[in-house]
Formats: structure tokens, sequence, C-alpha cells
């Protein structure tokens, strides 16, 4: 792209609305690709803006005509530029994250959360779950940022959580979140491969948003991924190599009656191919009912 975008802003650009109308013209001209927290280019322009000046994130039309100090336009130009020339998600530019009404501090140490299970938290994991407030202890998988962790605390008060993750780095940053989240005392943090360093442990609950893009699918994602942690993204060949080892070691950590929720993206078909006698249930989200499923302990015995 030609640099002189930039440089023409920065003596063009006035009011709010002048650098939201550049950032949507210059996202799209650039063909981003808006998979990590916004829809689209308008979406994510007033995100940035507004992030970038300190602005309330949910309030953009009493500040449109508002004219910036020269220090501001630079800022804001500065992080459009980081968007398109070097394609990071706005999560990690502004080092925040969202699932539903709760944020989350990311970088690139840790996939930006994107999780169909935040949806089911919320509602309680209703009806598979009678009453949240007898549900005593929860595995949250491959934590990474620990939010899933975090959401599992609010929604089951009375549960030990461990939030389990084979990234050293991840783990530093989930900490970050649960200590902001003041929930030091309810969720630990693991350093495991998966169930490694599980030994005896047993939960009411497992979680797990594992990695699930099949092979073909990682060559083929879009530059934004490249910055995301690489082995939080694929699991061989067909996208099914992490799972495999939850559904063998599963049953032996959880109790009697206990319930396994994993997120497998596009994957039902060879998921239901690779294990034809296990009754899956595929759980509704807003995206359909392709994409998570549940077992009870005694389908995986």
């Amino acid at each position: 792209m030609d640099i002189n975008h930039y440089s023409e802003a920065n003596s063009s650009l006035k009011t709010l609305r002048d650098c939201l109308r550049f950032a949507v013209s210059r996202f799209n001209e650039a063909e981003l690709f808006f998979g990590h927290g916004s829809d689209d280019a308008f979406d994510e322009a007033a995100y940035l803006v507004l992030h970038t000046l300190h602005l309330p994130l949910d309030r953009l039309e009493p500040f449109l005509d508002a004219q910036l100090t020269q220090s501001e336009i630079y800022a804001v130009i500065d992080i459009i530029e980081k968007r398109v020339e070097q394609r990071i998600p706005a999560a990690y530019l502004t080092n925040q994250a969202w699932l539903g009404d709760l944020s989350f501090y990311v970088d690139e140490r840790v996939i930006v959360p994107r999780s169909f299970i935040a949806e089911l938290l919320r509602e309680e994991l209703s009806p598979w779950i009678e009453d949240a407030e007898e549900v005593t202890s929860v595995l949250d998988m491959c934590t990474g940022s620990g939010c899933l962790a975090i959401l599992a605390a609010h929604t089951f008060p009375n549960a030990s959580i461990d939030a389990v993750d084979f990234s050293a780095d991840a783990l530093d940053v989930a900490q970050y979140n649960v200590t902001d989240y003041m929930l030091d005392d309810q969720i630990t943090l693991i350093e495991s491969d998966l169930f490694t360093e599980l030994d005896g442990k047993r939960y009411d609950l497992i979680i797990c948003n594992p990695p699930y893009v099949d092979a073909p699918s990682v060559a083929a994602l879009p530059p934004e991924y490249k910055h995301e942690p690489e082995l939080s993204l694929g699991s061989g060949d067909d996208g099914l190599d992490a799972t495999r080892v939850i559904l063998s070691k599963a049953a032996e950590h959880l109790n009697p009656n206990g319930l396994l929720i994993v997120e497998i993206g596009h994957n039902r078909d060879a998921l239901e191919a690779a294990y034809p006698k296990l009754p899956f249930t595929w759980l509704d989200v807003t995206a359909g009912d392709q994409f998570v499923f549940m077992l009870r302990r005694e389908d995986l015995l």
C-alpha cells in the first residue's frame, strides 16, 4: 500500500468521524480478515479508534465531530497502519479481547478468545446441569488466556477450578487475568500437556477448546492468524489429534455423571466417522449445532 495514505492523513484528518472513515477505507482496501472480535471494517475501525482515544466503546455518536489533537491523530493513524500493514489482529493491538460482557488481557502468547463454550457457560449449561451451585470441581483444559476458567468461576461459584495449558507463556497471561478478576482463591493454574500432570484429579465438569484446525485449513489461514501461537490452532492432519487424547483420558478424570464439553470447529463429520459408537450430544450455540459436543462419563466408559 502507498505509504502516502498515512502521511497525508497526518495533516488532513481533523475529527473522529474523519479517522473512522479513513480507517474503514484502508481496511476495505487491504481486504483485511475480521475474525477476532469484529464482523466488518466499520465495527473494527470504531473499536480501534475509540479504544485508542480512551473513549467509551459503546458511545460513538457523541464524539463523531469532536476535533482531535495532533498527538491523538498520530496515535489513531499509527494503530490503523499497524492493523493494515502488519495484519495484526485488533485484540493484540489493544491487548484486550471480549467474551460477552467480560474483557480479558491478551497478547501474542495466547490465542484470541472466541469460544462457543462461553455462550453455554452464560446459560449455566442448562438443562444439562440442573443446579450450578452444586458443581464443585471444574477443569478448563487448554485454558490459554484463562477466559473460560474465569467464566466458569462466575457460573459455578462453589467450584474449585483447574485451568490447564502446556504453555508457560500462556499461563502467565492467564495468571494476569485470574488476578485481575480476583479469582486466585478459586482458580488454580497448572502447566500440563493435556492430562499428563493431573493424576488422581477428578471433576464434575471438563470444558475444553483445544486446537482443532486441520492441516489444509491451517495452510490456508489468513495472515491475521499467523500472529497467534501455531500450536493453539492446528492439531494434526484432520484437526483431531488433541481431541483423541481428550476422549481417551477424560473418563479417568470425571466424577460419576460428570460432563465433558469440547469445541471442535468444523470437524463434526470427521469426529463422528472416527467414533461411530460414541453418543455425542451436539449443543446448540448461535452458529448452530455443529461445533460443541457433550459426553457423560458413562458414555466414555
